[in-house]
């Protein structure tokens, strides 16, 4: 499931981590990669991720095996991670001549042995691979678009909330027709919900009419302990459970997890 918008801080990265950790708390078992050079979600799950550290960028540009890359989270057992250094941030440079760039990231997840189906792998599966991207449709995001079956589009119930939306649906209907054919935009999270005003239920209300059933019953609201977690190498879900924005976080991921069962 790839978790992507181009635009910067509609809670890409939070929703990754949370509900990565919240899916793991319900006995799922769960891979984040983080495909960001600013390697937030590294930091949120608490791996190690400076220069040197193996990371995505080993995977993407030569061929490491992510069974090389993996960290188990020592916060949250059943979660793993393949962290992101800021190597990353050249990536998109180095991958310009390299044959099919656009599959590097897919040929590596699928390389790992936990990856497939029940049958083929057995009980140490992922059932979840969630793939943080970064703020920009570039040569990143599309190896994440390439690699995954699903999408989970965060929108932030704010006045802009739709705009840029459409050149992102413009980009998978490209990468569905050319590269990924099983790619669906299956999510959609309304995040930094503030039920108080009248734009964030008319922002929400207009995404719902536009998207039905893809949108995710829960929003998430805005909260200072989700802000607050990441400086502590943590999730809000481990940070303060009990506080709103942890109890919408594992809402919405019990929503896809029962979504998935269907």
């Amino acid at each position: 499931m790839v978790v992507a918008n181009q635009k910067g801080g509609v809670g890409k990265t939070t929703t990754t981590v949370n509900l990565a950790a919240a899916l793991a708390q319900l006995g799922q078992r769960v891979l984040v990669v983080d495909l960001d050079p600013q390697g937030n979600a590294s930091t949120a799950l608490n791996v190690d991720h400076h220069r040197g550290v193996p990371s995505t960028y080993d995977a993407l540009v030569d061929g490491q095996a992510l069974t090389e890359i993996v960290r188990e989270s020592a916060e949250v057992p059943g979660l793993f991670v393949v962290p992101a250094t800021i190597d990353l941030a050249g990536a998109e440079i180095e991958l310009v001549s390299v044959v099919a760039r656009e599959g590097r990231l897919r040929k590596a997840i699928h390389g790992h042995p936990w990856v497939g189906s029940a049958t083929e792998v057995g009980a140490d599966r992922f059932d979840y691979v969630l793939v943080d991207c970064p703020p920009s449709l570039g040569l990143l995001t599309l190896n994440a678009l390439v690699a995954g079956d699903e999408m989970l589009i965060p929108i932030q119930a704010e006045y802009y909330a739709l705009e840029g939306l459409g050149q992102l649906l413009e980009t998978v209907d490209m990468v569905r027709a050319h590269l990924n054919p099983d790619l669906a935009v299956s999510t959609i999270l309304i995040t930094m919900y503030d039920a108080r005003t009248r734009l964030a239920a008319g922002v929400a209300e207009e995404v719902r009419s536009h998207f039905g059933d893809q949108v995710l019953r829960t929003a998430i609201p805005r909260s200072v302990r989700v802000s607050e977690a990441p400086s502590y190498g943590q999730t809000v879900m481990t940070y303060d459970p009990g506080s709103p924005g942890a109890l919408s976080y594992f809402e919405a991921a019990r929503e896809i997890a029962t979504k998935g069962a269907l």
